[in-house]
C-alpha cells in the first residue's frame, strides 16, 4: 500500500508560484477540474471544526465558490459544523487531489455569508435540493429513514416542480477567510514539496517552504 510519487513538471518551486494564494489555488483547481482521467468532484473538501471543548470533527463538503476573500460552502445552520463554528470560528479545509499527488491545506476563520448571497445560491440549486434543505434537520437524530422520506414527500406536495421555494431561515453559507494556505506536491522518496502562504497583514502574504 505504498506508492512512489512521481512528478513530471519539475515539482513545486518558489520561482513559479503566484504572489497571492487564491491565484495559486485557481491555477491548481483548474488543473484538477480538467485532469485526465477526470477527478471525482475536485471541489470536494474535508472541513474540520472543533466545538467549545476543543473536540474535533470532520466531514466532506462541496466548495461552491471562491475569490480573493476566501472559500464558500453552504449548510444547515443547525448542523454540527455550524454549531461548532458558532462557538469556535477556526476551521481547516483539505482538498485531497490524490490522483495528481496534490493537496491544498487551508487554515482560517469562518463567518456567515450575507442572506443575499445565500439566496442567490439557493435559488440556483435544483428543485429537489431546495426541498432537501427544508426536509433535513441536519445532524439531528431520526427515528428511521421513513421520517425523512415523509418530510420530503410532504414538501414535494406543497411545492411541486416549477414553484418558488423560499430560502430556509436555518440554512446558508459560510466564507472561510484563509490565514494560511499550503500547497503540497508529492515527490519521489517522500521528499515532497510543501509551500505555505502565511497572511502577513495589509494584504501581503509570506511564502515559506516546509520540510516534508
Amino acid at each position: 500500500m505504498r506508492e512512489q510519487y512521481r512528478t513530471h513538471d519539475g515539482g513545486l518551486l518558489e520561482t513559479g508560484i503566484a504572489a497571492h494564494p487564491m491565484e495559486q489555488f485557481t491555477r491548481w483547481f483548474k488543473e484538477a477540474a480538467t485532469a485526465g482521467p477526470p477527478l471525482a468532484e475536485p471541489n470536494a473538501m474535508i472541513v474540520s471544526t472543533a466545538d467549545a471543548e476543543g473536540r474535533p470533527s470532520s466531514r466532506t463538503v462541496l466548495l461552491k465558490s471562491y475569490d480573493d476573500e476566501g472559500f464558500v460552502f453552504y449548510t444547515n445552520y443547525g448542523s454540527r459544523k455550524a454549531r461548532d463554528l458558532a462557538v469556535n470560528p477556526h476551521v481547516a479545509l483539505l482538498f485531497p487531489w490524490h490522483p495528481m499527488s496534490r493537496q491544498v491545506l487551508v487554515t482560517g476563520t469562518a463567518a456567515r455569508t450575507t442572506r443575499e448571497e445565500t439566496a442567490a445560491y439557493f435559488h440556483s440549486r435544483p428543485h429537489g435540493s431546495q426541498l432537501g434543505a427544508w426536509a433535513s434537520a441536519q445532524s439531528s437524530v431520526l427515528a428511521d429513514r421513513s421520517e425523512l422520506d415523509a418530510a420530503y414527500a410532504e414538501l414535494t406536495r406543497r411545492h411541486p416542480a416549477g414553484s418558488a421555494i423560499p430560502v430556509p431561515p436555518h440554512w446558508g453559507g459560510f466564507r472561510v477567510t484563509p490565514h494560511t494556505v499550503e500547497f503540497w506536491q508529492g515527490r519521489e522518496n517522500r521528499l515532497h514539496d510543501r509551500l505555505r502562504y502565511v497572511d502577513a497583514g495589509a494584504g501581503a502574504w509570506r511564502v515559506e517552504r516546509l520540510s516534508p
